[in-house]
């Protein structure tokens, strides 16, 4: 996958260089979704066994932050602008 975005990168013709850049990004946008919940549903999947696998044992196993495991679990994504504040009531 890294040698292909290098090829990209690498391509003497601008135009055709900047296509294809076009194309992968329009690729990598919906391909990002459905990454983003492959990996929540790992983390949901590993959350539910019995007994639980901690925040920590995922996050480790995952190469994520502890803070990452929980965001991920809750749905949380982004830069933290849809996440509810502290003090925030419930609806």
């Amino acid at each position: 996958m890294i040698d292909a975005m290098n090829a990209v990168e690498a391509m003497t013709d601008p135009e055709q260089r900047a296509k294809a850049i076009s194309e992968l990004m329009a690729d990598q946008a919906e391909r990002g979704k459905r990454w983003r919940e492959m990996r929540r549903q790992v983390v949901l999947d590993m959350r539910a066994q019995e007994p639980p696998v901690s925040y920590r044992k995922i996050a480790q196993a995952l190469g994520l932050g502890l803070a990452t495991v929980q965001d991920i679990e809750r749905g949380y994504t982004g830069s933290g602008k849809n996440r509810p504040r502290k003090g925030d009531a419930e609806e």
